[in-house]
């Protein structure tokens, strides 16, 4: 975050691909991979101090590759694991709601997330692919034709903006950024400002997502709200929940800096959070943890309390501290993002 050392996305850049335009979708992968272990060898040489200057700019790159890539998966969408299938790039939408259309909800400089990050130029996508009975961004995240459309160009100059203005990172969030995946990825080819990218999501990105991602994303910013299948789908809507976003909070782990983000629910601490703890001090021992006591009871919990009476009030005093002493007791390093 302090010029210190290039951003993933430009040391992609570096990486030569030669794409003729007629490649099969497995051949394109299989491409990937390759090129995506030429990047893995660069990166440790710009960890231990290399710059880019000694390695040329090819006409195509990896980040070349992973835009192509989405914009073949969007023809039968799996950008999550909802696998919808549909043809969004034709004008179909799925459970997300949108088209291949981005549009964004609003950009600024964010003083309110974790300490480390801030200022954080933010950037809320509209739409999302959960249905938190609770979510805190309702009006952005259940309306996806908020805010304003944006194209890739568009959404370059947004963030290289955002970036000479201050902000430390550029943090795409929402909403859900997943969905807009194909349209990040290609606003990515159109910006040179070194600035860090950050992905603030549910994590319930597809692995084929994921893939695409770990080589341009330089600090996930994961969130982590339930620790089993049950709660997951009555309060989310989301399916498989813990199967794939422990996957992809490994995965995160290992091609990133991590903050992991768990909010505390009412009631919610021996099926959810202490489990949950207990998990990511044994799996992701260099992640920060922030243990949000920020919970209330918002959109339909709020209309509807009496469906959902065990989160249709705030976390306790006794709750908040029990969850910290869990952490604490964990050697989790919680305090300073929390």
């Amino acid at each position: 975050m302090r010029d210190h050392r290039p951003s993933k996305y430009l040391i992609c850049k570096r990486v030569e691909v030669e794409l003729r335009g007629d490649e099969s979708l497995e051949e394109l992968w299989r491409m990937h991979r390759e090129a995506s272990r030429e990047f893995a060898e660069l990166w440790e040489k710009v960890k231990e101090g290399a710059g880019l200057e000694g390695f040329p700019k090819p006409n195509t790159s990896l980040l070349d590759l992973k835009a192509r890539i989405a914009s073949r998966l969007l023809e039968q969408c799996c950008f999550c694991e909802r696998r919808c299938g549909v043809n969004r790039a034709a004008g179909e939408r799925g459970f997300c709601r949108l088209d291949s259309v981005s549009r964004v909800s609003t950009w600024f400089h964010h003083f309110g997330e974790e300490a480390p990050l801030v200022p954080s130029g933010t950037i809320f996508f509209t739409s999302c692919n959960f249905r938190c009975q609770f979510c805190q961004n309702w009006d952005i995240s259940t309306d996806p034709l908020n805010g304003v459309e944006v194209d890739a160009k568009k959404l370059a100059a947004i963030a290289s903006t955002l970036r000479r203005e201050g902000c430390r990172n550029v943090n795409y969030v929402g909403g859900e950024p997943t969905p807009h995946l194909h349209v990040i990825l290609e606003s990515l080819k159109y910006m040179e400002v070194n600035v860090p990218i950050l992905w603030n999501s549910n994590m319930y990105c597809s692995l084929e997502a994921m893939e695409l991602l770990k080589d341009v994303v330089d600090i996930w910013l994961p969130d982590f709200k339930y620790f089993n299948d049950s709660c997951a789908e009555r309060l989310s809507k989301a399916p498989r929940y813990l199967e794939v976003v422990k996957r992809n909070h490994l995965i995160a782990h290992e091609s990133g800096d991590v903050i992991v983000r768990h909010l505390v629910l009412p009631n919610h601490l021996d099926c959810c959070t202490k489990p949950l703890l207990e998990w990511l001090a044994s799996n992701l021992p260099r992640a920060l943890v922030n243990v949000m006591a920020q919970y209330r009871p918002e959109h339909v919990v709020a209309r509807e309390p009496a469906r959902f009476p065990d989160i249709a009030r705030r976390p306790t005093r006794q709750e908040m501290e029990e969850a910290y002493a869990t952490a604490r007791r964990l050697g989790i390093v919680f305090e300073p993002v929390s």
